[in-house]
């Protein structure tokens, strides 16, 4: 069977699987593109010629058709097979296809995609919204639970996109949340998902999925123990002096002196002209841009041999979801900064829309190495980090004043929230 065309996506993502499920079911045959390296290839500039998010899944057919956004991408693959029936076989079930993919996408994707950061800790652990989420996707579960008692489908007697996509949300689910007791209480929602990942025509996309006897609950990372001192023998009792033989004694003699903290590796560096409190206080006092703004205060006095100038990208920007969560994200990602604040400066945004948005920024440290100052965040490795030169590369310029001036336009994609550390 020839291709329709390629997919660009990495390995067990769900939203890519979901292409394939519906493409199988449709009759259609995909190619995988080979050697793609996500966070690399789609940072491109002929990876965005072709799809303007950079993000994945993106579909190029063989007519060079190019296409982002996995609804999208969903809908066009099966409309390529208008007698599957997967859009629907009249105007009403195509709507009804509507309707169920929008409320699977709003109302179970997104409060399980926001709990699921939480159990990663890419978003700071809160238990009260924690909750909140639960009790959200549980009416969700409820109402599609009620709605499969008496439908084999969300639709009608055959599948459609609509049942592909709520299958691939519970795919993650079944490995965190979806455990025992959650099937028991949904058995009709539970039904529906085991019969379609083992259908013959998805379970070789999707794998064998183990389901989980108990969820996946938060563990707070273990703080550090304090070295308790070591007692000191007990002294031996010696024979009370003379008056006159008793000499005056060093206070302090008993008292165990404390060993000096070891000093950070960035302190033992030399000493450094640019001073990074001054800067923040430019930043926070001047206007950003102008003759008088922080930035020429900064590429004035700017040490390029004891400070280093660095791009952040989020990894998994296909998970983000309203933009001000994905603002607290990069809150919570600066608060575990702290024990850097001295030697780092920061300043990322979150970019374009509510399901269609992306992470970015720029951060000043101390040293050559952002590592020595980031990866004191447990959740430093959700992003990658790029040296650049705003003194001697234009592009890099560019995206470093406006990532500071919040002004910064990516891919189409225009600030929305931001957050800067200092």
């Amino acid at each position: 069977m020839s291709s329709i065309g390629t997919l660009y996506t990495v390995n067990g993502f769900p939203n890519g699987q979901r292409i394939l499920a519906v493409a199988a079911l449709a009759g259609l045959n995909i190619d995988i593109a080979q050697n793609y390296k996500h966070h690399e290839d789609n940072l491109k500039p002929e990876f965005r010629a072709k799809f303007a998010s950079g993000k994945i899944p993106a579909f190029e057919t063989t007519d060079g058709f190019t296409i982002f956004e996995t609804s999208a991408i969903t809908r066009y693959v099966a409309s390529l097979a208008p007698n599957s029936g997967l859009l629907g076989n009249s105007p009403k079930e195509t709507a009804l296809v509507d309707q169920w993919s929008t409320f699977v996408e709003n109302e179970a994707a997104a409060p399980n995609g926001l709990i699921s950061y939480m159990l990663r800790g890419l978003v700071p652990y809160n238990k009260p919204i924690e909750t909140h989420l639960i009790e959200r996707r549980d009416k969700t579960y409820n109402t599609l639970n009620i709605h499969l008692q008496s439908n084999t489908y969300l639709v009608s007697e055959r599948i459609t996109v609509a049942d592909v996509q709520l299958a691939s949300i519970l795919v993650p689910a079944a490995k965190t949340t979806f455990d025992a007791p959650t099937r028991a209480k949904y058995p009709h929602l539970t039904r529906h998902f085991i019969t379609l990942i083992n259908h013959p025509k998805i379970k070789p996309i999707v794998g064998e999925i183990q389901l989980i006897d108990k969820a996946v609950v938060y563990t707070a990372p273990a703080k550090p123990k304090k070295e308790e001192k070591p007692k000191e023998a007990p002294k031996p009792k010696a024979e009370k002096p003379k008056k006159e033989e008793v000499e005056e004694e060093d206070e302090d003699d008993d008292i165990p002196k404390e060993a000096p903290k070891p000093k950070n590796p960035l302190d033992l560096l030399p000493k450094s002209s640019f001073n990074l409190e001054d800067w923040k206080r430019k930043y926070s006092n001047l206007d950003t841009r102008g003759a008088e703004g922080s930035l020429q205060w900064f590429y004035e006095n700017y040490d390029k041999e004891g400070f280093s100038i660095w791009r952040a990208d989020f990894k998994y920007n296909e998970e983000l979801t309203v933009t001000f969560k994905s603002s607290n994200q990069v809150g919570g990602f600066f608060n575990r900064l702290e024990e850097s604040r001295k030697y780092l400066f920061g300043s990322m945004g979150v970019l374009g829309e509510p399901n269609n948005s992306i992470i970015t920024g720029a951060f000043v440290t101390r040293g050559s190495d952002i590592l020595a100052t980031i990866q004191v965040a447990p959740d430093w490795e959700s992003y990658d980090f790029r040296r650049i030169d705003p003194f001697n590369n234009a592009s890099d310029k560019e995206f470093f004043e406006a990532a500071l001036a919040w002004d910064l336009s990516v891919g189409g994609k225009t600030w929305a929230d931001g957050k800067v550390f200092k």
